[in-house]
């Protein structure tokens, strides 16, 4: 009988593990690991499933953290909670909230596991904020020895940079403490503007806003900011009339428009035109985790790279020459954010503000061309890959773009001697 198939958000990755396991306590993700030990086998680990790369592929044990969810404690003092490593981050936010408690920062989808989010280094906007993994200020986790062990700035602190974004290459997470903030409320203002104004103006934007981020419009002048700040206003109601625009139209509409295109790839310029000039413009006003995130029913494939914040006004240049010089069939944003460097070892902000570009490509049309042209400027400009989307580069590339790369090759070796957490991709991205 074939093995049942596994499958990302996508559909682009998939693989037919030997079994899929949803433990429900760190005793049983104990168990789990020490007899794959036993019968020479290799875990990987799976939230959501919202990877692009392949990170998550395995013919062996495939470890689902769905059951392994929910809040553990809250230690007030510290405004700190403690959550169980498959909490998905809607969730968290709905907790963390009855607790009046908000994450600081978040990404723009929140249907992710918290424990994949960060150990694939997601990210939100904000030259003030770091990635989500920057929150976190502990865990325990399973290592490859079958060993329950905690990582802390006061256990095992020489690991926690290495830990806090690790591929699930040293153990499968099982709880988290993350860093909070007291609950706040934001405006969200999303406005149309020319490409021109927004390059030229861009330092401005970022340093007068909490968050702000763009999309850019292949071929078309027009951009969509997303612009959020701070206000004490009351949260509005999420009435039906509001999410009716906001989920079903934008999503069924949009995904008529990405169908239409699907259909027939000649109009991809004409409709990235007339996509800008349909882009939102509204204000709302909400708490935090529920301003951040936006509906994605729309499916697509993604490459996101970070490069220097130093470069981006050249690199975005560049990219606008590429696509005049190029003409890819191609009618779906670019997303541009912005975050504040950090200290963590496989951080692609890492020791380095940073700009993240995410180009992406409607299921069912031709990537390939468009991604490694994409791809090539962005390594033009030292660029790093975002763990979680598509992308080509393997070890050779990662010794020269990481300085700590061999360090955290040392601590993997150290948790995880047999390599149980290896699949044949990240074989590749570590030289094994």
């Amino acid at each position: 009988m074939t093995n049942p198939q596994w499958r990302n958000w996508s559909g682009h990755v998939a693989c037919n593990p030997s079994e899929l396991s949803y433990p429900e306590t760190e005793d049983q993700v104990t168990e789990i690991v020490q007899k794959a030990i036993r019968n020479n086998q290799k875990i990987r680990i799976v939230g959501k499933g919202h990877s692009f790369s392949p990170l998550v592929a395995t013919n062996d044990i495939l470890v689902s953290l769905d059951k392994l969810s929910g809040l553990i404690k809250i230690n007030e003092a510290q405004n700190e909670a403690t959550v169980w490593a498959g909490t998905q981050i809607k969730q968290l936010g709905e907790l963390l909230f009855q607790h009046g408690l908000a994450q600081e920062n978040l990404g723009d989808i929140d249907v992710q596991s918290i424990a994949g989010a960060t150990a694939t280094g997601t990210h939100g906007t904000g030259i003030t904020f770091g990635n989500i993994a920057t929150q976190i200020t502990g865990m325990s986790l399973v290592n490859g020895k079958g060993e329950l062990i905690h990582i802390s700035k006061t256990e095992n602190a020489e690991w926690l940079d290495a830990a806090r974004i690790s591929l699930g290459t040293l153990g499968i997470i099982t709880r988290i403490s993350i860093r909070c903030s007291p609950a706040y409320n934001l405006k969200i203002v999303l406005k149309k503007t020319s490409w021109e104004e927004t390059i030229n103006n861009i330092e401005r934007l970022n340093s007068e806003n909490r968050n702000f981020e763009y999309y850019s419009f292949p071929y078309s002048e027009t951009v969509q900011h997303r612009i959020t700040n701070l206000t004490t206003d009351k949260a509005q109601k999420d009435g039906i009339v509001r999410y009716f625009n906001d989920v079903i139209m934008e999503n069924a509409f949009f995904w008529v428009l990405c169908e239409m295109t699907r259909l027939m790839p000649s109009m991809s310029r004409r409709m990235s035109r007339f996509i800008g000039s349909a882009a939102v413009v509204t204000t709302k006003i909400n708490h935090s985790h529920k301003i951040f995130a936006t509906v994605r029913n729309v499916k697509f494939n993604e490459m996101e790279y970070n490069i220097p914040i130093a470069a981006y006004k050249d690199c975005v240049k560049d990219i606008k020459a590429l696509f005049t010089k190029e003409k890819y069939q191609v009618h779906f944003p670019v997303e541009h954010r912005f975050v504040q460097g950090d200290d963590i070892w496989l951080s692609p902000a890492y020791k380095r503000d940073s700009a993240y570009i995410a180009v992406h490509m409607y299921k069912g049309m031709p990537y390939k061309k468009y991604f490694e042209d994409m791809e090539a400027l962005f390594r033009s400009y030292d660029g790093r890959p975002h763990w979680g989307k598509m992308h080509t580069k393997q070890c050779d590339t990662f010794e020269q773009i990481y300085p700590k790369w061999n360090d955290f090759k040392k601590i993997r070796q150290q948790l995880d001697p047999n390599q149980v957490f290896l699949n044949d991709y990240l074989k590749g991205v570590f030289g094994c």
